[in-house]
């Protein structure tokens, strides 16, 4: 296939059902030279992160099912090893590809088993503490890894942090370009002599000529680039002398975010991730319209907030739009901190600004806070710092599936001593809880879902005299819950405050002879349910939740209102 027809495959089916635009765009040409430089099957190609690899699907035997992507039963929105055999690993979250990749190139090493190890890392990933570990690492643990460095400027909203500014310097730097130049035209002409070693120190000492540092040189990597990430042939021409070398290579890959899908290029982040659109009118410049969800009640409620309390700052790690930060970002520019792909240092720096008198707000999807759990319990937690995290995404997310369902933050907080845990049932209850937060001596979790804000209340519903039993719900299931309890012959509590949960309510229950169910939008195991002894547990069982529509996986797994209704019947009739 060629580029053309892979973008528009690409194109058109996250038309159809959305998807990771962008990125896959802007990587093209990168998979189609990797799967024919390298054996996608005997050689390990690790993306990092999956969002770019659209296109390797296509290319390793998935173009005839790529219509199915993200849908129930169809292929995974990421790479997946259960999926195919071309992909190495699982490839969800940015920042571990490095060290996947090493970890494979070491095997090999021990083993003998031949094949190269290929990390496709983004420029904004490379910045990760988990890839500069990697980097350091690499020399001693193994003897040869590629690192294709995607560089496209950007994350998924603008870049942050300095390393982005290196790589802007190092691409617009005229000189070391035309002596890079020069000095590879001459070493192509010595390569197979005996003089190819002497070309290869050479290029290195004119590099650091004109470069105020040479980071890659420095932890062991031979440098090329940087290659224009387009231009198919002078990929495969870097590949082949990255497969060829003895040493560790990076290749540094220039690409534009977005290409050939001109409402894409134009606007690279509103066209990251995005749900069915038609494609007729984004073309005419259209982009993905904003709506009033529960990202965007948070930003809202932020800012009012801040007009109140100069102290109030925001903090997010490369995720400024996603999570409803662009407003605050534009309002309070000295107030907003974008950190990157830092979800661990992001965290700390918050537990630093709270120290020194501020009130930080970390603003991050549950699927992201997993990978600071550590810091929260180090540097905020055993401090009691007035930290306050406000969880996006928490709960099942639908198509993106198992990499990114938020369904396990409350079951791995709970545990960490001093926090206050929460969740609000409709947009002015967050706006309160977020209220009550910043003003708490210690640190609190915020967690709501991807999607919709319920409207003003309307239920109306009768109790019955004598409830058998009372349903406590998370706040986003709130509506579900009322719905089923009714149905059952029970009533539905809003549990606002997950930790504590108010345990004399529930006394007041137990002892006027109800049973207790719980419903939540999170794994059951070590979840609400287990928090205030339900008798009936409803949530995500112990396992990965794969993609899916919300709804088709609601009612995949008896999580629908009339299943639970049936089964609170059943067990309490």
């Amino acid at each position: 296939m060629t580029a053309l027809e892979i973008r528009e495959k690409i194109i058109s089916t996250a038309a159809a059902n959305g998807g990771h635009l962008a990125s896959s765009l802007g990587a093209v040409e990168i998979a189609m030279a990797l799967a024919k430089v390298f054996d996608p099957l005997k050689d390990r190609i690790v993306w990092d992160v999956g969002h770019q690899a659209y296109a390797w699907k296509i290319l390793t035997g998935r173009a005839d099912r790529f219509g199915t992507l993200r849908r129930f039963g169809g292929i995974s929105g990421f790479p997946n090893p259960s999926e195919s055999p071309a992909d190495a690993a699982v490839a969800g979250h940015a920042g571990v590809a490095l060290s996947v990749a090493e970890g494979m190139a070491a095997a090999r090493d021990i083993k003998g088993s031949g094949g190269h190890v290929v990390a496709v890392v983004g420029d904004s990933s490379l910045a990760n503490g988990t890839s500069f570990e990697a980097l350091n690492e690499c020399a001693s643990s193994t003897k040869k890894v590629i690192l294709v460095l995607n560089d496209n400027g950007m994350s998924i909203s603008k870049p942050a942090g300095s390393f982005s500014r290196f790589l802007g310097r190092l691409i617009a730097d005229i000189r070391y370009n035309r002596v890079k130049t020069a000095a590879e035209k001459a070493g192509h002409a010595l390569k197979l002599t005996f003089l190819r070693n002497i070309y290869h120190g050479l290029e290195s000492r004119i590099k650091s000529l004109f470069l105020a540092s040479r980071p890659f040189e420095l932890y062991g990597f031979r440098y090329l680039g940087p290659v224009d990430g387009h231009d198919l042939k002078a990929l495969e021409a870097a590949f082949t002398v990255a497969r060829e070398d003895k040493r560790s290579v990076v290749v540094h890959v220039v690409t534009k975010k977005g290409k050939g899908f001109a409402p894409a290029e134009r606007h690279p982040t509103a066209w990251h991730g995005v749900g069915p659109f038609d494609r007729a009118a984004a073309e005419a410049g259209e982009r993905p319209k904003a709506k009033y969800d529960w990202s965007a009640a948070f930003g809202n409620a932020l800012e009012a907030a801040a007009d109140k309390d100069p102290r109030v700052v925001a903090l997010t790690a490369g995720m400024s739009e996603g999570t409803g930060l662009s407003g605050f970002a534009k309002r309070f520019p000295s107030r907003f901190f974008d950190t990157g792909i830092t979800e661990g240092h992001m965290v700390s720096f918050a537990a630093g600004l709270a120290a020194a008198g501020m009130r930080p707000v970390v603003a991050v999807y549950s699927t992201f806070l997993q990978r600071a759990v550590d810091h929260v319990f180090h540097d905020v937690a055993i401090s009691k710092l007035p930290v306050v995290f406000c969880v996006d995404r928490a709960g099942v997310v639908g198509a993106d599936g198992m990499t990114h369902q938020g369904l396990y933050d409350f079951a791995m907080l709970r545990s960490i001593p001093n926090l206050t845990i929460c969740q609000p049932k409709d947009a002015d209850d967050l706006a309160a809880l977020l209220g009550e937060a910043l003003v708490r001596e210690g640190p609190t979790v915020i967690r709501y879902p991807r999607g919709l804000p319920p409207g003003p209340e309307k239920y109306a519903g009768v109790a019955p005299e004598k409830p058998r039993f009372a349903l406590w719900a998370t706040g986003d299931w709130l509506p579900k819950a009322r719905e089923a309890a009714k149905a059952a012959g029970g009533i539905a509590v809003h549990a606002r405050y997950l930790k504590p949960f108010d345990a004399d309510l529930l006394a007041r229950q137990r002892a006027a002879g109800m049973k207790i169910a719980s419903l939540e939008n999170g794994s059951v195991a070590g979840g609400l349910g287990e928090a205030i002894g339900a008798d009936v547990k409803f949530g995500w069982p112990d396992c990965f939740i794969p993609h899916g529509t919300v709804d088709e996986l609601e009612r995949a797994y008896g999580l629908d209102a009339k299943s639970v209704a049936a089964k609170l019947l059943e067990a309490f009739s």
